[in-house]
C-alpha cells in the first residue's frame, strides 16, 4: 500500500484568478499586514493540511495531544483541518477560511501571495530530495528527451523540475512538448505507445521506475532546496497574536523530534503517521528517505538565513511569472515582493506578499519557547 499524494503541488493559475482578492492593486509602503480588531481579539485558529510524508507530523501532533499541549501553553485554540484536495486547501487559506496551510514555496507565492494575501512562511519543513523525477522510456541520458512529448501535470512542481532539468542539458522548453496528464493517470500513461517521457512525484515515481524500459535521468536531489515544503500562515494573524506562531513552532519541533527518533517511541509515531496517511510503515519510511527533513530548529534556521534560499526562490518566481502564474494583471516578475532575513527582498519592496521570517524558529533554536 502506498501513500496517496493528495498534495497535488499545483502552482494553480486558475485558482488565483478565481479568488476575489486584489493581486496587483495600488501599492503602498510595506509595513506588513495590519492587524484588524477582529484578528487582535482572535484566539481560535484553523490550520489546513493535506497528506504528504513531510506533513504527516501535523496529523500525528493533533491526535497525540501535542497540539493541545502547546496551544494551552500559549492561550490559543488550534484546530488542524485535513483538506482532501491540495489546491482547495490553498484556496480556502487565500479566502480567509484557514489561518495557515501546509504548502510549497512555489504555491505560497503563486496562489495566496499572487492573489494579494500577505503570507509568512513560518518554518521550512523539508525539501524534495528525490521525491520528484524525470523518466525516459528507452532512453539513457537526459539529452535524449529532445523532441519527445513529456507527460506531466502542467503548471506543477513537475513542470518546474522539467524546466530546471532542461537547463542542465542545455535544452529549452521549446525542445519538447508537454502533455498535460493528471497525477492519477500518470502511471497508466507510461504504458501507452505514444508516451516517450514523463515527470512525476512519489509514490507514482517509484511505480513508474519499476516498469520496462524506464530510466530516471533527473531528480529533485539535483536541485536541493528548491522544492520546499513548509507551513504558511497569515501575516495578519501572526502580527495580531504572536502566540500563534510560538505554539505552532513548538508543536512542530516536538513532533519532528519523534519523527526522526530511532527509538520505540519514534517508530510508534511513524507507524501512526503512516496509518493516518493510508500507508504501512515501510512505505511511509521510503517516502521519508527522499524527503530532506529539517528536523530541528537549528537546521531549519540555517536554511532560512542562507543566501541559497534567495537564489532558489528567485528561480521559482522567474519560472512562475514566465508561465503566467502571477495572474493576468502582473506586468513584471518584480510585481510581487518576497522578503528574506537580513532585509533582502526580491521584487517590489512596497508590495511584499510572501515573507520568510526566521524569528519564531530562532526562538525554538535558542530554547526560548
Amino acid at each position: 500500500m502506498t501513500i496517496e499524494f493528495t498534495r497535488k503541488r499545483f502552482m494553480a493559475a486558475l485558482a488565483v484568478s478565481a479568488l476575489a482578492l486584489a493581486s496587483c492593486g495600488p501599492k503602498t509602503a510595506d509595513k506588513g499586514a495590519p492587524a484588524t480588531s477582529a484578528e487582535a481579539a482572535k484566539t481560535e485558529y484553523k490550520i489546513g493540511w493535506t497528506i504528504y510524508a513531510g506533513w504527516m507530523p501535523w496529523a500525528y501532533a493533533q491526535q497525540s495531544g501535542i497540539v493541545k499541549k502547546w496551544a494551552d501553553k500559549y492561550g490559543v485554540n488550534i484546530q488542524l483541518v485535513q483538506i482532501n484536495d491540495y489546491v482547495e486547501s490553498l484556496n480556502q487559506y487565500s479566502a480567509g477560511k484557514l489561518d495557515g496551510v501546509t504548502a510549497t514555496n512555489m504555491d505560497s507565492l503563486t496562489v495566496p501571495a499572487a492573489a494579494g494575501k500577505d503570507t509568512t512562511v513560518l518554518m521550512i519543513g523539508d525539501y524534495s530530495n528525490g521525491n520528484d523525477g524525470v523518466i525516459l522510456k528507452n532512453g539513457t541520458k537526459l539529452a535524449d528527451i529532445k523532441g519527445r512529448p513529456v507527460n506531466l501535470v502542467e503548471l506543477s512542481v513537475s513542470h518546474y523540475l522539467l524546466a530546471r532539468a532542461l537547463e542542465t542539458a542545455g535544452l529549452k522548453m521549446a525542445d519538447i512538448k508537454t502533455v498535460n496528464t493528471s497525477d492519477a493517470d500518470i502511471v497508466a500513461a507510461y504504458s501507452a505507445a505514444d508516451t516517450k517521457a514523463l515527470v512525476t512525484w512519489n509514490p507514482q515515481l517509484s511505480e513508474v521506475k519499476k516498469m520496462p524500459g524506464a530510466t530516471e535521468v533527473f531528480d529533485s536531489s539535483k536541485i536541493p532546496g528548491e522544492i520546499l515544503d513548509g507551513l504558511s500562515v497569515s501575516t495578519e494573524a501572526l502580527k495580531a497574536n504572536p502566540n500563534l506562531g510560538k505554539a505552532l513552532v513548538g508543536i512542530w519541533y516536538e513532533t519532528m523530534a519523534l519523527t526522526v527518533a530511532q527509538t520505540p517511541e519514534g517508530k510508534a509515531a511513524r507507524e501512526q503517521m503512516a496509518k493516518l496517511s493510508g500507508a504501512d510503515l515501510a512505505s511511509f519510511e521510503s517516502q521519508l528517505k527522499t524527503t530532506h527533513l529539517y528536523a530541528d530548529p537549528k537546521s531549519a534556521l540555517a536554511a532560512t538565513v542562507s543566501p541559497d534560499l534567495v537564489t532558489a526562490n528567485d528561480r521559482v518566481r522567474k519560472f512562475s511569472f514566465s508561465m503566467g502564474l502571477f495572474g493576468q494583471g502582473a506586468k513584471s516578475v518584480d510585481d510581487i515582493g518576497i522578503s528574506f532575513p537580513g532585509g533582502k527582498t526580491l521584487g517590489d519592496p512596497k508590495n511584499v506578499k510572501l515573507r520568510f521570517d526566521p524569528s519564531y524558529v530562532q526562538m525554538a533554536a535558542d530554547g526560548k519557547l
